[in-house]
């Protein structure tokens, strides 16, 4: 369909004072030592209609970012680990009512499900810094999970739980017989086109990662480097992955696609819509007021605060390292935000998320 020549001038006019305010926002957190840089996306069910990139890659300044500069991106990889799982129940190899015993027979605990796992609702013990430090694979982190007393019953609170994301890495590789990282490439890293996507960056890769910095007083400092990177490890269903901002763009827009994208479906509509909807019933749930909790994702139930410009049942995740990505199946966008300080008090409450988010939907 040809769009008229006055609306094409409209639509690029209005496009170019938002990405104005996008860049007038992030800009501001810069000065005000909250981020060394920001690499930002908007996204719609047929592209992206922006990527802004602005400041550097390095709280010392010497490097600036690019649009394939390489994130941790924490636990925005439960999402994809989430996906992975309905990806199987879609091939009818597993039921997300199934129970966890099931696939994982030293994961006793009576009722407990994956959809417990996936909600934040298993009441799952976790792992120490040691034992998990000592793990080379997902099989060796269930032994050291099967020895933890749970917290609670299964279905009796939310509690983030990284144990849970964790075991359903492991519950992929018993279903599918594939390692996690393999699983994830072959099914959907490579035929997105996520190429920058991995959990063992190479070393190629390694040079465009952005260095992760601290806010100390009024100024940001370099945090030290991160072992993450080290190829002799297992592979974190519960936030290994890095990832660039075109790269995460793309798997959220098979998610805001209802789980296809450019005419390949990897997820079924019913999949999507169970993925996306509020699991955890009257549960408080999330890190922000208003929030519900779906499958791997949090789910916007009451715009409020944070999520004010949000509209219900926007869903999506956020990273410790204050990387974001939330998509608007009613407005047809997915906001993608991509910066790396290690200390926010909250990163799904940052100010810098609230910057991007107001001028990217226009909201100031």
């Amino acid at each position: 369909m040809r769009i008229p020549l006055l609306m094409a001038t409209v639509i690029t006019a209005l496009a170019g004072d938002r990405d104005a305010a996008i860049a007038a926002n992030m800009r501001k957190m810069i000065d005000a030592g909250e981020v060394p840089g920001a690499v930002t996306v908007i996204a719609t069910r047929s592209g992206v209609s922006h990527l802004g990139v602005i400041g550097n890659a390095d709280a010392d300044l010497k490097r600036p970012l690019k649009k394939n500069s390489i994130f941790w991106i924490a636990s925005m990889t439960k999402p994809i680990t989430a996906a992975a799982i309905m990806m199987l129940q879609d091939e009818g190899k597993l039921s997300v009512d199934d129970p966890v015993a099931k696939y994982i027979p030293e994961l006793k605990t009576p009722g407990m499900t994956l959809k417990h796992l996936l909600t934040h609702t298993s009441g799952m013990g976790e792992a120490t810094a040691e034992e998990s430090k000592a793990a080379k694979t997902l099989a060796d982190l269930i032994l050291a999970y099967a020895a933890k007393k749970p917290f609670f019953a299964p279905g009796a609170q939310w509690r983030y739980c990284q144990s849970g994301i964790n075991t359903l890495g492991r519950i992929v590789e018993v279903v599918s017989g594939a390692r996690f990282e393999v699983f994830l490439e072959k099914r959907f890293f490579k035929p997105l086109g996520m190429k920058d996507t991995t959990f063992f960056p190479a070393a190629k890769q390694v040079k465009r990662i952005v260095a992760p910095a601290r806010k100390t007083g009024e100024k940001l400092v370099a945090e030290p480097v991160s072992s993450l990177t080290e190829r002799f490890r297992y592979p974190a269903a519960n936030g290994g992955l890095f990832s660039t901002a075109p790269d995460y763009a793309r798997f959220a827009r098979m998610l805001l696609n209802g789980g296809e994208l450019e005419g390949k479906r990897y997820l079924s509509a019913k999949a999507i819509e169970q993925m996306t909807s509020p699991q955890t019933g009257d549960l408080k749930a999330g890190f922000i007021p208003g929030h519900a909790w779906g499958l791997g994702v949090g789910v916007v139930r009451e715009p409020q605060g944070q999520t004010a410009m949000s509209k219900p049942g926007t869903f999506g995740h956020g990273g410790a390292f204050g990387t974001q990505a939330w998509i608007d199946p009613k407005s047809g966008v997915a906001l993608i935000l991509m910066v790396q300080r290690a200390n926010f008090k909250n990163s799904d409450d940052s100010p810098v998320r609230l910057a991007f988010q107001k001028a990217a939907m226009g909201a100031e």
